[in-house]
């Protein structure tokens, strides 16, 4: 029976698991899906190695641009980008092939596109880290101009305290890639100004538990259009097995 997993720290409320789970009942898929917490990167050689029947693993924070020095081989899409959150696992006589790929990038488009308006055509990208990556390499390729934010100020980013007025006006787009607001830390929220959010602005979290985190809330109260990262992670998921399956 084929083995997946997800890596990752800490992994105690992962979407994955339970979404694979009901995908092989479902489907009828002879499979088994499990966390593979990981408190250190050092520990993936092992795991890998242990885990004879391990075809596949799915990569979370903190480890999408750290595992990438574990690998043989990337996508062309992860090696632009320079995060994985996707590994093909190949055992031969020969030894193993790790391959890693990205499908945050399928994951982030297929449902971005699902509620853009012709408004949407600048954005503030918020947190620098492996998914936003992923986020900027899709609106480079929808064509949406963004800025990316974060705590301090640095080459291609913004600190949040240059968010005045007419930045967030004119970037009616916001996307918190960051874990601010996620499980169990549920009351955290990016720092910026909400009050100066319209109808017009549309708010994307990357988060997905819970639903409806302090960042988009807050914007809703302001009447922004709000989008948790649910359907994103549901598009992932069958990107991955789609990967680990061709």
């Amino acid at each position: 029976m084929q083995l997946y997993g997800l890596i990752g720290f800490p992994l105690g409320h992962s979407f994955s698991a339970p979404y694979f789970k009901d995908k092989f009942a479902r489907e009828g898929i002879i499979a088994e899906y499990r966390n593979f917490p990981l408190e250190d990167i050092s520990g993936f050689d092992a795991l890998v190695k242990k885990e004879e029947k391990l075809a596949g693993l799915n990569v979370t924070v903190p480890y999408k641009q750290k595992v990438i020095a574990c690998l043989d081989i990337l996508s062309e899409t992860a090696e632009s980008i320079g995060a994985v959150n996707t590994i093909s696992i190949q055992r031969s006589e020969g030894g193993l092939k790790l391959k890693g790929d990205n499908t945050d990038v399928s994951g982030f488009r297929g449902s971005l596109e699902e509620h853009l308006e012709k408004q949407h055509r600048s954005a503030l990208v918020l947190g620098t880290g492996g998914s936003s990556k992923a986020v900027c390499f899709v609106l480079e390729q929808l064509g949406i101009a963004y800025r990316m934010v974060s705590r301090s100020a640095g080459e291609g980013r913004i600190p949040y305290e240059s968010l005045d007025e007419d930045l967030v006006a004119h970037s009616p787009l916001i996307i918190n890639t960051t874990p601010l607001g996620m499980h169990p830390k549920i009351h955290g929220f990016p720092e910026i100004p909400y009050g100066m959010l319209t109808p017009d602005h549309l708010l994307f979290d990357l988060v997905y538990n819970p639903a409806l985190t302090r960042f988009l809330e807050l914007g809703r109260q302001q009447g922004a259009k709000i989008v948790n990262g649910y359907d994103m992670l549901v598009y992932q998921a069958e990107a991955s097995w789609k990967i680990w399956n061709t």
